[in-house]
């Protein structure tokens, strides 16, 4: 009661704390991050160890057993689950929620290094790798050339595409894929290598020691001082042919002598098909703390620099762009929210006949959505599929708090009381029914703070855009709506005080509402609506009973009829 008191008695600073929300809240649309999922927060750190040429079970040995002695001691690990294939070891190390992932990412990184002294000769460190649900693929580069063969292509997006990712900031990517690595192949002769009396390990050193930098150094030639890099690394594949073969004494024999080298690749062991043919492509992923939004609209933004880099036989494109289901929610947010706004006027007028009536219901609504996406940003929260979800669900129910206080007033005034009485009379007495229905509505969303884990972090921002622009819309049926009454709605045409006793009782079983001595085509409708109720009252068992049988027969049939599948299509 004293809020409605406060509204009536300082509209001022009523209007003021609104405008102040739907301006802050305007910038907080602008600003926020936009997301396919929200920010799950798993608990969970990948660790891969690649050593090429080791059986599953020689892996498991050396490396897998190895990793979970040192991470006993590990804190706060919960579960370590090791998948061991030829050439790999993939572990997953589940910790308790509430754990610092930072932390143990840090700690499980120095472990990793501390047992490498224990690894086979030639081990690298291993790859810690933090996963996160939400830094899910956005969408994909795909390269294509009529020209050029798929492990060029891959080459290419190895060399240049990924490298001009660095200027685009929350992006991640994996390397490319779609084609073979570049291989140099050599390919000895052994016959030859008999006759000259050499072995393969002299051809391996020869390669090793002639292609290579060594450290550069100065040449000081007057008052200048010259650079002068000793750089051996060979910049063409024919010039492996000319590297120098020794074999104890001094003789003019190279590798081309006794081998032949391709410019090839790697082995094929995958490949891609986009639009049904043979493709590369590089998966573009977010950063967990990115906006999905930006990312993807960064990276367009760069994509006419980055096929700069590239020949001009080579074109790449942005495709399976993931953001688009985002975007698409939220415009359908905007959309069904002008719908309920325009559709609410209309009953408004449609009803009471009063169009300023209908202008301030329809002003509630991108006040309270607005207000709510200000109070998700300031809760660390995003936009995303869960809580355009959940305000896609509010603004069925937000646009019943200013209708019904609209609605009520109209009755008080139509009872011939002054228009501030009315008001408050009216305010105040639905003030106790409506926060009752809120704390109702607003409980069965109250698990959502207690859930953990995937459930916990899905239905989170769901409940929080649901609460927040319910509650807003509520505070603003109190207040906003009573000053905007107070100044926008007329007094006259809603009877008067002479009539007062008489309306107070048979208000809601007279025939002409508006006291003007005429019935209007809707006043007939309503009347013969009314009508109809009182004859289905009378035999209100048979009534309930068709309604349940003939309800539950349609859901059986509709059960039957409707698909089932996983997800939705």
């Amino acid at each position: 009661m004293n809020l409605i008191r406060f509204a009536l008695r300082k509209p001022i600073s009523i209007l003021v704390l609104v405008a102040g929300l739907f301006f802050f809240g305007i910038g907080a649309v602008k600003d926020i991050k936009v997301d396919i999922l929200p920010k799950m927060n798993l608990p969970v750190i990948y660790l891969a160890h690649p050593f090429g040429g080791y059986t599953p079970d020689q892996m498991e040995s050396y490396f897998a057993k190895n990793y979970i002695n040192i991470m006993l001691f590990a804190n706060g690990v919960k579960s370590i689950e090791t998948k061991n294939i030829q050439g790999l070891t993939l572990m997953k190390v589940t910790y308790y929620e509430d754990t610092n992932m930072a932390q143990a990412a840090a700690e499980l990184s120095a472990l990793s290094n501390r047992i490498q002294a224990a690894f086979p000769q030639g081990s690298q460190p291993p790859f810690v790798i933090r996963f996160d649900a939400s830094s899910l693929p956005v969408g994909q580069l795909v390269l294509s050339s009529k020209t050029r063969s798929n492990n060029e292509l891959q080459d290419l997006a190895n060399v240049y595409v990924r490298a001009s990712f660095t200027s685009i900031p929350g992006l991640l990517s994996p390397p490319p894929f779609g084609g073979s690595p570049r291989t140099i192949e050599i390919n000895v002769d052994p016959a030859q290598l008999r006759s000259h009396n050499l072995t393969p390990d002299q051809i391996v050193e020869a390669l090793r020691i002639n292609n290579q930098t060594a450290p550069s150094g100065n040449v000081r030639i007057g008052d200048k001082n010259y650079l002068t890099p000793t750089n051996n690394t060979i910049k063409e594949v024919k010039d492996f042919e000319k590297i120098p073969l020794f074999k104890g004494g001094v003789q003019n024999l190279s590798l081309g002598d006794v081998a032949t080298v391709k410019d090839g690749a790697d082995i094929t062991n995958g490949y891609a098909l986009v639009n049904g043919k043979r493709s590369v492509y590089v998966s573009i992923a977010k950063a967990g703390d990115a906006s999905t939004w930006d990312v993807v609209k960064n990276l367009k933004a760069n994509l006419p620099k980055i096929q700069s880099t590239l020949p001009e036989d080579v074109k790449i494109s942005y495709e399976f762009d993931q953001s688009v289901y985002v975007i698409n929610s939220v415009k359908s947010l905007i959309t069904e929210g002008i719908i309920g706004a325009v559709l609410t006027g209309l009953m408004v007028v449609l009803f009471l006949g009063d169009k300023r009536a209908a202008l301030i219901v329809i002003l509630t609504i991108p006040i309270s959505i607005i207000s709510g996406v200000l109070f998700l940003k300031l809760f660390g929260q995003t936009i995303n599929l869960m809580s355009l979800s959940g305000l896609a669900l509010a603004i069925g129910i937000l646009v019943d708090e200013s209708t019904v206080t609209i609605e009520n007033i109209h009755q008080h005034l139509d009872m011939g009381k002054p228009k501030a009485l009315a008001i408050w009379d009216a305010c105040k007495e639905i003030a106790l029914p409506k926060l009752l229905i809120l704390l109702c509505i607003l409980a069965v969303f109250a698990p959502a703070f207690i859930m953990t884990g995937i459930p916990g972090a899905l239905f989170l921002p769901l409940a929080l855009a649901i609460g927040f622009s319910m509650v807003i819309s509520f505070l603003l049926s109190q207040t906003f709506v009573p000053v905007m009454a107070n100044w926008l709605m007329k007094a006259e045409g809603h009877g008067n005080h002479e009539h007062d006793a008489k309306t107070k009782g048979d208000f809601s079983e007279r025939e002409d509402y508006d006291d003007n001595g005429k019935l209007g085509k809707f006043d007939r409708f309503r009347l013969g609506f009314m009508k109809m109720l009182d004859k289905l009252l009378l035999r209100r068992k048979f009534v309930s009973l068709t309604y349940l049988i003939g309800i539950t027969a349609l859901a059986v049939v509709m059960i039957n009829i409707i698909g089932q599948d996983v997800s939705q299509g």
